[in-house]
């Protein structure tokens, strides 16, 4: 299996490769040359399959010879062992084909565990393999931190430097990220938005001086090792609720993309999947574009679902790649004018292709306040306010009843006690694991949003 950059001048690369390379060099995103494409009935043969043998399926062709069969079983088992349920992603019946998939029972409470726990490893493989060391930069809006953080601590080939928008990730996600004692692990409190953490980051990878003298490598679902892992709960939940005999919708609160696009992978292998369904909170840049075509960053509003809180989405740049026939060249010039310009807009023709199988709805905070508790009454289900507006778009979106309609449940409720307890009355506790988190103390390193501040802070770190 080799792999492309979406803007079509970096050099062609193996799966191996891209897991270190993070973005590529032409500052685009990897994707496979060619996506591998399933049978039906092969895909109805795994129905009976645990998760971790499905994830072997499911990664094998995307990984090609850059790892043995054996090696592979080996770091999906590991990644896996870390949850408090063998499922992985158990799946509630919710009622009128409605089921929500708990992607929430890893070691930090969110939907992002399912694919660092797998990276953690993988990273470790293949640098020892190489005898090589890596410096990671990340950037989060709140889950992507903690997940990442807890899966590359302590490992001996990697130092890892992860920022977040200074006051805007909530305690528990902040917590999680700063109170870690690890000698690898440096966190950076950016002051700005959530997309200038990311921007940062971007900038560190483009200054390729900057990015050779220290190994970069990326997390964050830019690095095409999270989203193959993300690939695989799309292919669990159809088979457990019915496919691939019959089609299947999904729901997903969204802010990089990330997230849904590795069910449109899925699709592409062949899983029947009939509709997504974009969950957007007061941030709805990608709601917006569903609706028009159109592409269009205005301010980001902090909210209640703060992993949200995004104006530029990294991974549409993925979808756009498809959309434009998989002409990377147009994908550049597009690209590098929305950031000139603030916005881009697609033919209506390309708009009619992304509708076909996508949707978008947004929502406020006080609408999800109110189906935060509506659920609870209704069910004694405790939901986070970013699950809260998946559910709500895949109630305002839905197509066709007669298909079922999961929804992805993407943190613990426990991660946003504050907001959940406020609507239900109830607070939600944290894990055994996580109780004394608030009693834990922090390393809090804020930095202005300055790219020289930044290199300076990360020379010394990797100095020392």
């Amino acid at each position: 299996m080799k792999y492309v950059s979406t803007r079509g001048a970096a050099p062609v690369l193996s799966f191996d490769d891209v897991l270190l390379a993070g973005l590529a060099r032409d500052g685009g995103l990897y994707v496979p040359k060619s996506w591998p494409e399933l049978p039906v009935s092969e895909i109805a043969s795994w129905k009976a399959l645990s998760y971790t043998d499905l994830a072997l399926k499911v990664m094998r062709p995307f990984v090609g010879d850059a790892l043995t069969c054996d090696e592979l079983v080996a770091i999906i088992n590991d990644a896996y062992s870390h949850f408090v349920t063998d499922e992985v992603a158990p799946l509630i019946d919710m009622g009128n084909g409605e089921w929500m998939m708990e992607l929430f029972h890893g070691p930090t409470l969110a939907f992002k565990d399912v694919a660092m726990q797998f990276l953690g490893p993988l990273f470790d493989h293949v640098l020892t393999k190489r005898d090589e060391r890596i410096c990671i930069a990340g950037a989060t809006s709140g889950y992507t931190g903690s997940a990442a953080i807890q899966a590359v601590r302590d490992r001996k080939n990697i130092i890892a430097f992860m920022l977040y928008p200074h006051g805007r990730v909530s305690d528990v996600q902040r917590r999680q990220m700063t109170t870690v004692d690890a000698a690898n692990i440096h966190t950076i409190a950016l002051e700005g938005t959530f997309d200038d953490c990311q921007d940062a980051v971007k900038a560190l990878f483009n200054d390729h001086e900057f990015r050779d003298k220290h190994h970069l490598s990326a997390v964050n679902s830019i690095n095409w090792g999270r989203v193959m892992a993300q690939v695989v709960y799309y292919f669990w939940a159809a088979l457990k609720v019915g496919g691939p005999e019959q089609p299947v919708s999904f729901a997903v609160p969204t802010g990089n993309f990330g997230n849904v696009f590795a069910g449109y992978v899925a699709k592409r292998m062949g899983l029947p999947v009939t509709q997504f369904v974009v969950g957007s909170n007061s941030n709805d840049i990608l709601t917006r574009f569903f609706d028009s075509g159109i592409m269009k960053i205005t301010c980001v509003e902090p909210t209640i679902s703060p992993s949200m809180d995004i104006q530029v989405s990294s991974n549409f740049e993925r979808l756009l790649f498809e959309l434009f026939g998989r002409d990377g060249a147009r994908v550049a010039r597009t690209l590098t004018g929305f950031r000139e310009t603030g916005h881009f807009s697609v033919p209506p023709e390309m708009l009619n292709d992304a509708m076909k199988e996508f949707d978008g709805a947004r929502f406020n905070d006080d609408e999800t306040r109110a189906l935060i508790g509506k659920v609870y009454i209704e069910s004694g289900m405790l939901l986070d306010p970013h699950t809260a507006v998946g559910l709500a778009a895949a109630r305002a979106r839905r197509r066709d009843p007669a298909v079922p309609m999961v929804v992805l449940a993407t943190a613990h409720p426990a991660k946003f006690p504050d907001v959940v307890e406020q609507v239900s009355g109830t607070h939600p506790a944290l894990p055994k694991h996580l109780v004394d988190l608030m009693q834990r103390g922090e390393r809090i390193n804020v930095l202005a949003n300055d790219i020289g501040k930044i290199k300076s802070f990360i020379d010394e770190r990797v100095a020392a």
